[in-house]
């Protein structure tokens, strides 16, 4: 996001400091506000009916959520659950506000555009895993995403965290994880992971 856009823009919504877990958004909620993330990391994820979910994809600073965009824009319940990941401080843009600025303010339409087709290739790409990835690839490349967010090895996350965001059983994760021990990929604790596998290198 330009910089001049995040100096116009903030004067439209209110900015909230947001510790790491809280809903900032449920599914099934009606959309009052879009999030702009000015600092932190945010986690999207889509829940099923019997309430199984699966990550979608992260918003960073400098990003928003299109899907609350898009959904707010028509007056829609959301169809996704955000949730904040890492402590985060987030501009809510009032859906009123949304509006005018779409009518006034060029930037701001052309900035959520391009948002929305880098949103439409990660959730492709969640497809292409889920659909031809093994797990056990999954897994690493999630730890990997998360090491690179939080900028450390050592991640503190649960098992059923993981394996809510992958979309499957807890139980599942921590056997998977165990082999990963095994194979001297990562270490594991009470609640932490520290990854011992660099990016570049592929489970085998």
């Amino acid at each position: 996001m330009e910089k001049q856009w995040a100096t116009r823009w903030m004067e439209y919504g209110d900015i909230r400091l947001l510790p790491a877990g809280t809903v900032l958004l449920d599914d099934g909620s009606y959309i009052r506000s879009v999030p702009l993330v000015l600092s932190g990391v945010i986690k999207v994820l889509r829940q099923n009916e019997e309430g199984k979910e699966i990550l979608l994809y992260y918003i960073q600073p400098g990003e928003s959520c299109v899907m609350s965009f898009l959904g707010g824009l028509h007056d829609e319940k959301s169809k996704i659950k955000a949730v904040v990941e890492e402590d985060a401080e987030v501009l809510l843009i009032p859906m009123d506000e949304v509006r005018r600025l779409i009518r006034e303010e060029y930037g701001f339409i052309e900035f959520m555009f391009k948002l929305y087709h880098r949103r439409f290739e990660e959730v492709l790409n969640v497809l292409e895993a889920v659909s031809f990835k093994r797990l056990d690839e999954r897994l690493l490349n999630l730890l990997h995403k998360k090491v690179e967010l939080s900028g450390s090895s050592q991640l503190q996350v649960t098992h059923q965290q993981l394996a809510d965001e992958l979309g499957t059983d807890r139980v599942v994760v921590s056997r998977l994880l165990k082999q990963l021990e095994n194979d001297g990929v990562v270490q594991l604790g009470r609640n932490r992971i520290r990854l011992l596998q660099t990016p570049g290198q592929q489970v085998g």
